[in-house]
Protein backbone atom coordinates (compact mmCIF):
# COMPACT_ATOMS: atom_id res chain seq x y z
CA UNK A 1 0.00 0.00 0.00
CA UNK A 2 3.08 2.44 0.80
CA UNK A 3 4.69 1.47 -2.08
CA UNK A 4 1.38 2.44 -4.35
CA UNK A 5 0.89 5.86 -2.19
CA UNK A 6 4.53 6.99 -3.11
CA UNK A 7 4.31 5.71 -6.87
CA UNK A 8 0.87 8.02 -7.06
CA UNK A 9 2.72 10.86 -5.52
CA UNK A 10 5.69 10.31 -7.83
CA UNK A 11 3.52 10.33 -10.72
CA UNK A 12 1.40 13.18 -9.47
CA UNK A 13 4.83 15.44 -9.37
CA UNK A 14 5.12 15.11 -12.86
CA UNK A 15 1.46 16.76 -14.04
CA UNK A 16 1.27 20.19 -12.59
CA UNK A 17 -2.08 22.40 -13.09
CA UNK A 18 -4.17 19.86 -14.16
CA UNK A 19 -7.73 20.50 -13.84
CA UNK A 20 -9.41 17.11 -13.23
CA UNK A 21 -12.07 16.53 -15.86
CA UNK A 22 -13.39 12.82 -15.20
CA UNK A 23 -16.18 13.31 -18.05
CA UNK A 24 -14.13 14.14 -20.61
CA UNK A 25 -13.12 11.20 -22.75
CA UNK A 26 -9.47 12.18 -23.77
CA UNK A 27 -6.14 13.63 -22.28
CA UNK A 28 -4.10 16.10 -23.71
CA UNK A 29 -0.22 15.88 -22.36
CA UNK A 30 1.39 18.82 -23.02
CA UNK A 31 5.52 19.58 -22.69
CA UNK A 32 7.03 23.23 -22.26
CA UNK A 33 10.00 25.40 -24.16
CA UNK A 34 13.31 25.49 -22.76
CA UNK A 35 13.21 27.12 -19.55
CA UNK A 36 9.46 26.62 -19.19
CA UNK A 37 7.58 24.91 -16.79
CA UNK A 38 4.00 23.73 -16.79
CA UNK A 39 2.24 27.13 -15.40
CA UNK A 40 2.15 28.37 -18.98
CA UNK A 41 -0.06 26.07 -19.66
CA UNK A 42 -2.68 26.75 -16.76
CA UNK A 43 -4.85 28.97 -18.98
CA UNK A 44 -5.95 26.19 -21.35
CA UNK A 45 -8.19 24.77 -18.72
CA UNK A 46 -11.66 25.52 -19.97
CA UNK A 47 -12.66 26.53 -23.05
CA UNK A 48 -12.26 25.86 -26.13
CA UNK A 49 -10.46 22.25 -24.79
CA UNK A 50 -13.62 22.10 -22.00
CA UNK A 51 -14.03 18.57 -23.63
CA UNK A 52 -10.26 17.65 -23.05
CA UNK A 53 -8.27 17.23 -19.43
CA UNK A 54 -5.37 19.34 -19.79
CA UNK A 55 -2.28 17.64 -18.59
CA UNK A 56 0.74 20.07 -18.10
CA UNK A 57 4.11 18.28 -17.65
CA UNK A 58 6.06 19.72 -14.85
CA UNK A 59 10.01 18.97 -15.64
CA UNK A 60 12.24 18.71 -12.93
CA UNK A 61 14.10 21.76 -12.24
CA UNK A 62 11.41 24.29 -12.16
CA UNK A 63 8.56 25.90 -9.83
CA UNK A 64 7.50 23.69 -7.39
CA UNK A 65 10.28 21.28 -8.46
CA UNK A 66 12.99 23.32 -8.52
CA UNK A 67 15.30 21.41 -6.05
CA UNK A 68 15.37 18.44 -8.21
CA UNK A 69 18.35 17.94 -10.54
CA UNK A 70 17.19 18.96 -14.07
CA UNK A 71 17.54 15.97 -16.67
CA UNK A 72 20.36 16.90 -19.46
CA UNK A 73 19.48 13.72 -21.74
CA UNK A 74 15.93 13.96 -23.75
CA UNK A 75 16.23 10.19 -24.05
CA UNK A 76 16.40 9.52 -20.31
CA UNK A 77 13.84 12.09 -20.06
CA UNK A 78 11.30 10.73 -22.59
CA UNK A 79 11.89 7.31 -20.34
CA UNK A 80 11.23 9.12 -16.84
CA UNK A 81 7.89 10.68 -18.40
CA UNK A 82 6.37 7.21 -20.08
CA UNK A 83 7.13 5.81 -16.54
CA UNK A 84 4.54 8.30 -14.96
CA UNK A 85 1.73 9.33 -17.25
CA UNK A 86 -1.83 8.23 -16.79
CA UNK A 87 -2.64 6.12 -19.81
CA UNK A 88 -5.91 4.81 -18.93
CA UNK A 89 -7.86 6.86 -21.72
CA UNK A 90 -7.39 8.07 -25.01
CA UNK A 91 -4.26 11.16 -25.30
CA UNK A 92 -3.41 13.38 -27.64
CA UNK A 93 0.83 15.17 -26.77
CA UNK A 94 1.65 18.75 -27.55
CA UNK A 95 5.30 20.38 -27.16
CA UNK A 96 6.74 23.61 -28.05
CA UNK A 97 10.24 24.20 -29.52
CA UNK A 98 12.42 21.44 -27.42
CA UNK A 99 8.72 19.98 -26.12
CA UNK A 100 7.69 18.98 -29.20
CA UNK A 101 11.49 16.74 -29.41
CA UNK A 102 10.38 15.73 -26.02
CA UNK A 103 7.06 14.32 -26.79
CA UNK A 104 8.15 12.44 -30.13
CA UNK A 105 10.66 11.07 -28.46
CA UNK A 106 7.64 10.12 -25.24
CA UNK A 107 5.56 8.79 -27.98
CA UNK A 108 8.32 6.45 -29.54
CA UNK A 109 9.24 5.15 -25.92
CA UNK A 110 5.75 4.06 -25.20
CA UNK A 111 5.51 1.97 -28.54
CA UNK A 112 8.87 0.42 -27.90
CA UNK A 113 7.20 -0.92 -24.74
CA UNK A 114 4.33 -1.83 -26.66
CA UNK A 115 1.94 0.71 -24.32
CA UNK A 116 -0.78 2.83 -25.35
CA UNK A 117 0.29 5.63 -28.01
CA UNK A 118 -1.35 9.08 -28.52
CA UNK A 119 -3.85 9.52 -30.90
CA UNK A 120 -2.27 12.72 -32.05
CA UNK A 121 0.88 14.95 -31.93
CA UNK A 122 0.96 18.16 -31.79
CA UNK A 123 4.70 20.02 -32.48
CA UNK A 124 4.62 23.33 -32.00
CA UNK A 125 7.81 25.80 -33.42
CA UNK A 126 9.69 22.29 -33.52
CA UNK A 127 12.49 21.33 -36.25
CA UNK A 128 11.43 18.02 -37.42
CA UNK A 129 13.62 15.03 -35.12
CA UNK A 130 15.96 14.01 -38.31
CA UNK A 131 16.95 17.55 -38.67
CA UNK A 132 18.34 17.89 -34.98
CA UNK A 133 20.73 19.04 -33.66
CA UNK A 134 20.70 21.76 -35.85
CA UNK A 135 22.11 25.16 -34.39
CA UNK A 136 25.39 25.64 -32.50
CA UNK A 137 25.28 24.29 -29.18
CA UNK A 138 24.46 26.67 -26.01
CA UNK A 139 24.07 24.44 -23.21
CA UNK A 140 27.85 25.02 -22.51
CA UNK A 141 27.64 28.46 -22.97
CA UNK A 142 29.41 31.32 -20.64
CA UNK A 143 26.67 32.80 -17.99
CA UNK A 144 26.19 35.68 -20.35
CA UNK A 145 26.71 33.98 -23.51
CA UNK A 146 23.86 31.78 -22.15
CA UNK A 147 21.91 35.29 -21.53
CA UNK A 148 22.46 36.42 -24.75
CA UNK A 149 20.71 33.64 -26.56
CA UNK A 150 18.31 33.81 -24.22
CA UNK A 151 17.41 37.58 -25.07
CA UNK A 152 17.71 36.89 -28.78
CA UNK A 153 14.68 34.34 -28.49
CA UNK A 154 12.51 36.69 -26.73
CA UNK A 155 10.08 35.65 -24.57
CA UNK A 156 11.65 35.97 -20.95
CA UNK A 157 11.08 39.34 -19.23
CA UNK A 158 14.37 41.97 -19.29
CA UNK A 159 13.44 42.36 -15.59
CA UNK A 160 14.24 38.40 -14.89
CA UNK A 161 17.25 38.64 -17.09
CA UNK A 162 18.50 41.38 -14.64
CA UNK A 163 17.46 39.87 -11.28
CA UNK A 164 21.23 37.90 -10.75
CA UNK A 165 19.58 36.19 -7.51
CA UNK A 166 16.38 34.56 -10.02
CA UNK A 167 18.80 33.77 -12.56
CA UNK A 168 21.25 32.07 -9.99
CA UNK A 169 17.32 30.13 -9.88
CA UNK A 170 16.53 29.23 -13.11
CA UNK A 171 19.61 29.17 -15.39
CA UNK A 172 20.73 25.63 -14.38
CA UNK A 173 17.18 24.53 -15.74
CA UNK A 174 17.42 26.30 -18.89
CA UNK A 175 21.11 25.41 -19.61
CA UNK A 176 19.71 22.06 -19.04
CA UNK A 177 16.84 21.88 -21.41
CA UNK A 178 19.30 23.71 -24.31
CA UNK A 179 21.49 19.96 -23.38
CA UNK A 180 18.06 18.09 -24.18
CA UNK A 181 18.39 19.74 -27.45
CA UNK A 182 22.26 19.92 -28.31
CA UNK A 183 22.96 16.24 -26.98
CA UNK A 184 19.91 14.31 -28.86
CA UNK A 185 20.93 11.93 -31.56
CA UNK A 186 18.59 10.84 -34.25
CA UNK A 187 17.93 6.99 -34.63
CA UNK A 188 15.75 6.05 -37.27
CA UNK A 189 12.67 4.28 -36.52
CA UNK A 190 9.16 3.32 -38.10
CA UNK A 191 6.96 6.71 -39.07
CA UNK A 192 4.24 6.94 -36.50
CA UNK A 193 0.13 5.54 -37.34
CA UNK A 194 -1.64 8.19 -36.02
CA UNK A 195 -1.62 12.21 -37.45
CA UNK A 196 1.11 14.97 -36.79
CA UNK A 197 0.10 18.35 -37.12
CA UNK A 198 2.73 20.98 -36.75
CA UNK A 199 2.77 24.38 -35.72
CA UNK A 200 4.67 27.35 -36.63
CA UNK A 201 4.57 31.52 -36.01
CA UNK A 202 5.37 33.15 -39.15
CA UNK A 203 7.94 35.61 -37.60
CA UNK A 204 9.89 32.58 -36.20
CA UNK A 205 13.89 33.00 -36.45
CA UNK A 206 14.62 30.09 -34.44
CA UNK A 207 12.87 27.31 -36.41
CA UNK A 208 11.51 28.01 -39.76
CA UNK A 209 8.32 26.39 -41.58
CA UNK A 210 10.76 24.23 -44.04
CA UNK A 211 12.19 22.85 -40.92
CA UNK A 212 9.05 22.36 -39.45
CA UNK A 213 6.98 20.63 -42.58
CA UNK A 214 9.68 17.86 -42.32
CA UNK A 215 7.78 16.53 -39.67
CA UNK A 216 6.03 15.08 -42.55
CA UNK A 217 8.33 12.13 -42.86
CA UNK A 218 7.19 10.79 -39.25
CA UNK A 219 3.93 9.73 -39.88
CA UNK A 220 2.37 6.88 -42.59
CA UNK A 221 -0.89 9.29 -41.49
CA UNK A 222 -2.50 12.40 -42.07
CA UNK A 223 0.19 15.62 -41.89
CA UNK A 224 -0.91 19.33 -41.43
CA UNK A 225 0.99 22.28 -41.13
CA UNK A 226 -0.17 25.32 -39.67
CA UNK A 227 0.95 29.11 -39.50
CA UNK A 228 0.30 31.69 -36.88
CA UNK A 229 0.90 35.45 -36.69
CA UNK A 230 4.42 35.87 -33.99
CA UNK A 231 8.03 34.89 -33.36
CA UNK A 232 8.97 31.61 -31.37
CA UNK A 233 6.58 32.55 -28.86
CA UNK A 234 3.67 33.08 -31.14
CA UNK A 235 1.93 29.94 -28.19
CA UNK A 236 1.11 32.71 -25.77
CA UNK A 237 0.03 35.47 -28.84
CA UNK A 238 -2.13 33.28 -30.46
CA UNK A 239 -2.97 31.10 -27.99
CA UNK A 240 -6.75 30.90 -27.84
CA UNK A 241 -6.12 30.55 -31.68
CA UNK A 242 -3.74 27.55 -31.30
CA UNK A 243 -6.36 26.15 -28.62
CA UNK A 244 -9.17 26.37 -31.12
CA UNK A 245 -7.25 24.57 -33.26
CA UNK A 246 -5.91 21.52 -31.13
CA UNK A 247 -9.80 21.03 -29.99
CA UNK A 248 -10.86 20.71 -33.59
CA UNK A 249 -8.10 18.51 -34.44
CA UNK A 250 -8.54 16.00 -31.10
CA UNK A 251 -11.99 16.02 -31.90
CA UNK A 252 -11.59 14.94 -35.60
CA UNK A 253 -8.84 12.06 -34.66
CA UNK A 254 -10.06 10.97 -31.12
CA UNK A 255 -11.39 7.64 -31.78
CA UNK A 256 -15.19 6.79 -31.04
CA UNK A 257 -17.54 4.44 -29.72
CA UNK A 258 -18.56 2.35 -26.65
CA UNK A 259 -14.97 0.43 -26.82
CA UNK A 260 -13.04 3.01 -27.98
CA UNK A 261 -10.22 2.71 -25.10
CA UNK A 262 -9.84 -0.65 -24.61
CA UNK A 263 -6.76 -0.67 -26.30
CA UNK A 264 -5.34 1.56 -23.40
CA UNK A 265 -3.91 0.12 -20.07
CA UNK A 266 -5.04 1.24 -16.83
CA UNK A 267 -2.82 2.95 -15.27
CA UNK A 268 -3.64 6.09 -12.50
CA UNK A 269 -1.32 8.34 -11.03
Amino acid sequence: MLTLVTETRKAAAWIEYSAPNPGAATRLFCFPYAGGSASIYRPWNGAPLEQVEVCPIQIPGRENRIGERPFTDLRSLSKAVADVIPLDKPFALFGHSVGGLLCFEVARELRRRGAAVPFHLFVSASSAPHLCPNRPLRFNLTREQLLAEIRKLGGTPEDVLEDRELLDLILPAIRADFSLFDTYYYRDEEPFDFPVTALTGNADLEVDSLETLQWHIQTNDKFRHYQFPGNHFFLHASSRDVRVLIAKEMESTAPVGPNSADKYLSKTI
